[in-house]
């Protein structure tokens, strides 16, 4: 078996340091870009299959001795916030919510000063009984994947009969206050690419804020081909055929989605051109996976291992100063256009997003 197909990355280790780096306590890069977003993988299990993500039969999971402990992985969201400038934690997967004990740590990241604000990505499943607690833990915002509105079509992209789940954790998610609740949706040609206006209309209706997020090349079966990818520019074609979208006025900053104000608002919806219209010149994100490797960019091929340096018995200040000089040598953007272009060897649901 090749390490690709084990999930392993190309490169894990020690990080170069850079004599040129300024005496700078953020996450600055050579670009000027500075990290204050950080994403959280808290697992790369996952209790759906979606076809695009992985094979029916799942995948090879982290084993549980790899994985962050509890401890383990609010040392290193403590160093970020305290430490480093993190003013936003995603918590993400695989799928977030089979972590065990997740609102404790929501609300062990919720006390920490200053208090950054917290947002989960989640597939739905098990959130309409959750939705309170989470919130009362300190979730201030979260994103619901949801492909479709067709409880056939659900089942073929997700290889699970579900969807009534989901629709039900929305509804929950709204009624506790998680707003606003966004719908993230992948468009498959010929699969579900006919749904657009529905989906859009269901989300303005519902109160939610929809994003389309383009296809990108993360799946496990490294079967991604970029002419059957739906692009933003489609994705808008459907959408302006039944409303009427007009730029978001405000500033976009580091925000991965466009935002349209749909039929004069107070509705929007977002598109997530990350192939198309890549956004990399202003990311300010760093991601931290469930096996306590630091990322620089959701497509990179190297990783800095933070568990080693916390089971190793380094310091706060020394693990800072590592990731410092990790992000330090971001690249420019993720060259998905370059003719060298390689996916990265983890999945998504083993990166998070």
């Amino acid at each position: 078996m090749t390490p690709s197909e084990l999930g392993l990355p190309a490169v894990r280790g020690a990080t170069t340091r850079d004599p040129a780096r300024p005496d700078d306590a953020r996450l600055i890069d050579t670009f000027g870009r500075v990290a204050t977003d950080l994403r959280i993988s808290l697992t790369d299990r996952c209790n759906l299959r979606c076809s695009y993500c992985m094979p029916a039969e799942g995948l090879d999971w982290m084993p549980r001795d790899e994985q962050l402990t509890d401890d383990e992985l609010m040392r290193l969201i403590g160093i970020a916030v305290r430490d480093l400038g993190i003013e936003e934690l995603r918590f993400t997967g695989g799928e977030p919510m089979l972590r065990k004990g997740l609102e404790g740590l929501v609300s062990a990241s919720a006390a920490l000063e200053p208090r950054p604000d917290i947002s989960l990505t989640t597939n739905g499943i098990g959130l309409a009984r959750r939705a309170e607690s989470l919130a009362a833990a300190g979730v201030n915002r979260l994103n619901v994947s949801m492909d479709t509105l067709r409880a056939d079509r659900f089942a073929t992209i997700t290889r699970r009969d579900r969807l009534s789940d989901v629709l039900d954790g929305l509804v929950a998610a709204r009624q506790a206050g998680l707003g606003p609740v966004k719908i993230n949706t992948v468009l498959l040609r010929g699969m579900n690419d006919d749904e657009a206006c529905d989906l859009l209309r269901f989300a303005v209706e519902g109160g939610y804020e929809l994003r389309f997020i383009e296809q990108m090349p993360l799946d496990a079966q490294h079967g991604w081909e970029r002419t059957e990818m739906i692009t933003a520019g489609e994705i808008l074609d459907k959408l302006q055929a039944e409303f009427t979208l007009t730029p978001d006025a405000v500033a976009r900053g580091g925000a991965p989605a466009e935002r349209w104000i749909v039929d004069g608002g107070p509705a929007a919806v977002g598109v997530i051109a990350s192939v198309t219209r890549p956004f990399c010149g202003a990311c300010d994100r760093t991601r931290l996976t469930a096996d306590g490797q630091v990322r620089s960019c959701l497509f990179a091929r190297t990783e800095t291992d933070l568990r080693a340096m916390v089971r190793g018995g380094c310091s706060d200040a020394e693990i800072a100063d590592t990731w410092r000089h990790a992000m330090w040598g971001k690249l420019a953007g993720h060259g998905i256009d370059d003719p060298g272009f390689l996916q990265p060897d983890r999945p998504m649901s083993a990166i998070g997003g």
